[in-house]
């Protein structure tokens, strides 16, 4: 009897018949269509009935009561607000096109029309496209132009992609001519001789180039910092030089030499010097300053009859 009265009860109650339908509040679309049972639930038979175009990849749209309502009796829905403010907001998920993606393209395209391989693309602020996320794009460029003379470039970037329509963005910027230079990985401290795993290489812009930057990795490998170097920073020829082989202060063995002679004597050095440098020591059994050169790790030759720079 209960089963009975139920029917009997939804078609004389409208309010009562209306509860089986509700708006939805919040939806996440993912077909390039919005159906009527993408608003309303209980749509019942017209559930998958197309009422429109979904938001675009990445975009929203929000239907108020009054559209509501609207749609509701356009589709012989049992349906009304609840209150003025209700509605419904309709999402769709979006990818934006990665920077690289757009690049890969437009930069395989100059380069068909004389760019320099090594030239950085100058883009700018780039509002990128969205596309569906399970939809690979198809990108492409039309009426693509390059001037050699300024590095200007122009073209349409095309983007197709299953479930949105097609989308043209206008890219128009320049090429920025590059020069080598080579990068800490780390940060280097002074004194540090610098090794191969020290050195990335890596790409500058030639109009703010430094001059006096290492380009090659034999200008710095074995070579002595004068200054620390921060991580990921270029590095200056004016801040390298040969290792130190005497430190200041340290004590060293001077080594007189001439045909058919050679004496040594104990000293220390006043000066830190790399290999083959000139640098001061002083005799310590004579107290006296001559200048040597370094000819290895604690040892500095003196020439005969070396005139002192300072007597004791």
């Amino acid at each position: 009897m209960r089963a009975l009265l139920l029917p009997l009860l939804l078609l004389a109650d409208p309010a009562a018949a209306q509860t089986l339908i509700q708006a939805r509040p919040q939806v996440v679309l993912e077909e390039p269509v919005l159906r009527l049972g993408d608003v309303f639930e209980g749509a019942g038979p017209q559930t998958a009935r197309p009422i429109g175009t979904a938001p675009a990849p990445g975009q929203r749209l929000v239907l108020e009561a009054a559209q509501l309502q609207a749609l509701a009796r356009a589709h012989g829905l049992a349906w009304r607000p609840a209150s003025p403010y209700e509605r419904v907001v309709l999402e769709r998920p979006g990818r934006a096109l990665a920077r690289e993606e757009i690049e890969a393209v437009l930069r395989g395209e100059l380069l068909r029309l004389g760019l320099d391989p090594e030239a950085e693309l100058e883009l700018g602020p780039l509002a990128s496209p969205m596309v569906p996320p399970g939809a690979p794009p198809r990108l492409g460029l039309e009426g693509a132009g390059f001037d050699l003379a300024t590095g200007r470039f122009a073209a349409t970037l095309s983007v197709l992609a299953e479930g949105m329509a097609p989308l043209r963005l206008r890219l128009a910027s320049r090429a920025v001519a590059t020069a080598p230079a080579l990068a800490a990985t780390r940060r280097l401290l002074p004194g540090e001789v610098i090794r191969p795993g020290d050195l990335r290489p890596l790409r500058l812009r030639a109009e703010r180039l430094r001059p006096g930057l290492a380009e090659r990795p034999d200008q710095v490998i074995g070579q002595q910092l004068h200054r620390a170097v921060a991580a990921g920073a270029p590095l200056a020829l004016a801040d390298l030089g040969p290792p130190t082989l005497i430190e200041k202060n340290a004590l060293v063995t001077m080594l007189v030499e001439a045909p058919g002679l050679s004496l040594a004597a104990q000293g220390r050095a006043l000066e830190a010097a790399p290999r083959g440098g000139l640098v001061p020591v002083m005799n310590l059994a004579s107290r006296s300053v001559v200048e040597g050169e370094v000819v290895g790790p604690g040892r500095v030759r003196v020439a005969m009859g070396a005139t002192p720079l300072r007597a004791p």
